[in-house]
């Protein structure tokens, strides 16, 4: 059984316009979005937004620790097996730092997967404005979450740090039941919604 994920879609024109403003020639790209609003646009990060990235599962939990807090995500795409988290410019420079002083790269090394930080001079692949078809590629660029507006709320590095430290937390939780072969049918029910 497969299941699909849900349309969203980015139909505020403020967003598409703020989207489109990151781009070198915003017009063109505004251009390229009416003829085309189902086509992917690759746009540079530094000015308007940065992105974090991480691998689809963990930045899944990520998102789920930002909205189980009740915080805003900002906006949130996937593409080829990495969640995209749309962050505040800055957020690219200043997170690999807090993440070392959280000792990231030690004690947590095998929880934690590589979180990748787009600042200027990177590019990433901006979703298409219109949900994809069914027979689109698994690896296509979608929405979890569109921007909302011509100036979406965007999450700093502060923010972030929390949401990765807390997937994190969650990832490494030990199983009530220390010995797995006891004979018993025990099920963890921690993580059910």
């Amino acid at each position: 059984m497969t299941t699909s994920a849900p349309n969203v879609t980015c139909d505020s024109p403020g967003a598409v316009a703020w989207l489109a403003s990151a781009g070198t020639h915003p017009r063109s790209t505004l251009a390229l979005w009416r003829e085309h609003p189902d086509a992917p646009v690759v746009l540079p990060c530094g000015t308007v937004f940065d992105v974090v990235s991480a691998p689809v599962v963990f930045g899944r939990r990520m998102l789920d620790r930002l909205w189980g807090a009740g915080s805003r995500s900002g906006p949130v795409a996937v593409f080829r097996g990495r969640t995209l988290f749309f962050a505040a410019p800055g957020t690219a420079q200043r997170l690999p730092s807090l993440l070392a002083w959280e000792e990231w790269g030690t004690r947590r090394a095998r929880e934690v997967p590589p979180l990748l930080c787009h600042g200027p001079g990177d590019a990433v692949t901006v979703p298409p404005l219109t949900p994809l078809s069914c027979d689109d590629a698994p690896g296509a660029a979608r929405w979890l979450v569109a921007p909302d507006g011509r100036h979406p709320w965007l999450p700093g590095p502060e923010v972030l740090l929390w949401a990765a430290v807390g997937a994190a937390r969650s990832a490494g939780r030990p199983s009530i039941s220390p010995h797995r072969d006891q004979g018993a049918n025990v099920y963890d029910v921690s993580r059910r919604r």
